[in-house]
């Protein structure tokens, strides 16, 4: 899987044969195509094995994490691309780029739900403990990935904008503005 996200990172996901990834993973191309069958199927694996280690770390680093208001921050920092180049969201773009069929369209849908669940969660626990607002938590969940997904695409592309400023540090801003206690500055 290792193999397989580093060389699509760098072919990208149009470009690269399952010939390159048997390559990189030391294994023939028989073995990588016995596995996945189709090249559709081994991207969605790969991102489905790079989500799980990704939340598998934020798991460990929210529940170290001593407040709502210190998740929501580690939520933002494990969802937004850590620069420009960053593989594992290289490869959601890749592959949400691409056509799938049901099993795939469920398979992503279930990825792209698992972030909600995870912000709605910490949201939950903010609000029943007095960290955060009382906010609509389908509606404002909805609204805080969309802007992470639009902050993660200026990341990927390089927009200047993000030269003198973090795209975390802008986001984490905005959420904590909105979520912000009445009476509380």
């Amino acid at each position: 899987m290792r193999a397989a996200i580093g060389v699509i990172a760098e072919k990208g996901a149009a470009a690269v044969r399952m010939a390159d990834i048997a390559a990189r993973a030391g294994m023939s191309t028989g073995h990588i195509l016995y596995h996945f069958g189709r090249k559709d199927r081994l991207l969605l694996e790969v991102l489905a094995w790079s989500q799980a280690d990704l939340w598998a770390r934020f798991g460990e680093a929210a529940d170290r994490a001593a407040s709502p208001d210190e998740r929501l921050d580690l939520f933002v920092r494990f969802y937004l691309p850590r620069h420009r180049g960053d593989e594992r969201y290289a490869l959601w773009t890749q592959v949400l780029a691409q056509r799938h069929d049901e099993a795939g369209r469920r398979i992503l849908t279930e990825l792209l739900d698992g972030w909600d669940e995870r912000l709605e969660a910490i949201l939950r626990e903010g609000r029943d403990s007095g960290h955060f607002a009382e906010v609509d938590l389908p509606e404002f969940t909805v609204r805080a990935v969309a802007m992470l997904s639009g902050l993660s695409e200026d990341v990927m592309f390089g927009r200047s904008r993000w030269q003198h400023t973090s795209a975390h540090a802008f986001a984490l801003s905005a959420l904590r503005r909105e979520l912000r206690p009445a009476g509380r500055e």
